[in-house]
């Protein structure tokens, strides 16, 4: 992803947004590998 901040807002903090993005990426990403291996030890295990 690639911002140009020559077109945007003065007061956006473009630096910190792209930070945020990158962990909220971060984190969706991590989250669902644990969540299908979760569902996947629960399959394994339960049955």
């Amino acid at each position: 992803m690639h911002i140009d901040p020559k077109e945007g807002h003065p007061d956006m903090d473009y630096a910190e947004h792209l930070g945020t993005y990158k962990l909220f990426c971060g984190l969706f990403f991590w989250g669902t590998l644990a969540c299908v291996a979760i569902v996947a030890g629960m399959g394994f295990f339960l049955t």
